[in-house]
């Protein structure tokens, strides 16, 4: 059976321990299939990814996402941890952007002092969630319908909608109907109070995510860069803000959203916590 050089890192945070965990399988190509999506569900995490040649000349490596429930085409914090990942693993950077390949298309990233970030992708869905779903999404969160303020796809590959409430302290108090819930992948989203809150970030986000073998993912690339746009694009949200997410869960995640030109940038942190091999 192969050997491969294997890493877990931590996803938009600072310290280990206090992000989203990331296997990262290095230099996995010719892995089957079946074998990578056994070994993503035997890491438990909300992802596992498997580092490859690029099969495009744009790009500079290739990868891919698998949850404990299947493959993803995108998501955020396995692009910054497979990029983070790449560069410590002797990646050379042909100019001042790297690119990665992978099913959703081709998504460029860039260094950004000690964090990564990457251009939001195009969303595939968005606009209004439709109003006759908006009972189950309340119900699933166990909320009255009318404290959801909005609710939008915002969908750039997983699937993503998201709803809009009025504190923070309302997204923490959550307990979601995870049955009720099942089949969708719903994001949360409420700006901090400065005076109640703190200032260490502008809104709190969950990720409530049951069909994929998680109930709730700590800290979500993917969904805050829908969010983002969705904010940003509606002037719900400043150029540039901090969002919190994985507070409910003990972590302290944190993704630095900024807007420059046409693009949106989603970057956090990436540490690493354990490296080595793997034998699959």
């Amino acid at each position: 059976m192969p050997t491969f050089d294997f890493k877990q890192v931590d996803v938009f945070a600072s310290e280990p321990l206090k992000g989203n965990p990331l296997a990262v399988v290095i230099a996995a190509d010719g892995l089957a299939d079946d074998r990578m999506a056994a070994f993503a569900r035997w890491t438990n995490l909300s992802e596992t990814i498997f580092l490859l040649r690029p099969t495009t000349p744009q790009a500079d490596y290739r990868v891919r996402i698998f949850t404990p429930g299947g493959e993803l085409p995108f998501a955020g914090h396995p692009t910054l941890g497979a990029c983070a990942v790449w560069l410590a693993d002797g990646g050379r950077v042909r100019g001042d952007m790297i690119v990665q390949e992978c099913p959703a298309g081709l998504i460029t990233l860039r260094r950004d002092g000690s964090r990564v970030a990457f251009a939001a992708p195009p969303l595939a869905r968005s606009g209004p969630v439709e109003s006759d779903l908006l009972p189950r999404i309340a119900a699933g969160l166990g909320l009255a319908v009318g404290e959801i303020r909005e609710a939008r796809w915002v969908d750039n590959g997983p699937g993503w909608l998201a709803v809009l409430l009025a504190s923070r302290r309302r997204v923490l108090e959550l307990r979601p109907d995870m049955t009720v819930l099942n089949g969708l992948k719903v994001g949360v989203v409420a700006p901090w109070d400065p005076v109640v809150d703190g200032a260490q970030a502008q809104f709190e986000v969950r990720a409530f995510v049951p069909g994929l073998g998680i109930p709730e993912d700590p800290v979500t690339g993917s969904l805050n860069a829908g969010v983002a746009q969705w904010l940003i694009g509606d002037g719900l949200a400043p150029g540039s803000y901090v969002a919190a997410q994985g507070t409910a869960l003990g972590r302290a995640g944190r993704v630095y959203v900024e807007k420059s030109g046409s693009d949106i940038w989603v970057g956090g942190e990436v540490v690493t916590c354990i490296e080595g091999t793997v034998t699959l």
